[in-house]
């Protein structure tokens, strides 16, 4: 039961259309809906194919930037799990997660042979649906339509802005807490 609005949101960037291929990650923590701090990396791709089109109009992740990088396993034992694990019990957000980020955390696992993560998380693309009906979805487009600049498909500027959605949508119903927020929106956490 999460009795407060804290949650760590996260994004993932591929190098092409297979889940395995996280290029980069970025988590930011919130706590009571405030940043309170956050953490980045390049990842080497599973396979180093990119999509030029990719690299060159959406998320500017070359081979170069990535090529002496460490594979998904190193970035998720040395960064992702010990900023998750700083404040456990708290879930992990992510906008269009359930379709993109949490696939792309469940693909590397199995790739890699690693153990499925023993995570909760939630969609903030659900909840805005359910929160602003009549607005476009997209995250960048609701981040324009709230006035929050921001670098989109950077994994650590996307994750900010998907936790700033969560937290106008709390303020949106009302709320103060991630439990009371899905709530809400007729949602709920999911797990691994």
């Amino acid at each position: 039961m999460n009795n407060k609005l804290d949650y760590i949101a996260i994004d993932f960037e591929t190098a092409n259309q297979y889940r395995n291929s996280a290029c980069s990650v970025g988590l930011v923590r919130f706590i009571d809906g405030k940043e309170a701090d956050s953490c980045y990396s390049l990842i080497h791709p599973a396979k180093m194919y990119f999509i030029p089109e990719w690299t060159e109009t959406i998320h500017h992740i070359s081979y170069n930037d990535v090529r002496d990088k460490p594979y998904f396993p190193e970035i998720w034992d040395s960064m992702v799990m010990p900023f998750v694990n700083k404040t456990p019990g708290i879930p992990l957000v992510a906008h269009n997660g359930n379709i993109f980020d949490m696939p792309v955390i469940q693909s590397c696992c199995e790739y890699f042979g690693m153990a499925r993560p023993n995570l909760e998380y939630f969609d903030s693309l659900v909840l805005a649906k359910k929160t602003w009906p009549d607005l476009s979805h997209r995250l960048t487009d609701l981040g324009a339509h709230f006035g929050i600049e921001y670098l989109a498909h950077d994994a650590l500027e996307d994750s900010r802005t998907c936790g700033q959605i969560v937290k106008l949508a709390a303020d949106k119903w009302g709320v103060s807490s991630v439990d009371d927020l899905l709530k809400a929106c007729g949602t709920s956490i999911r797990s691994f």
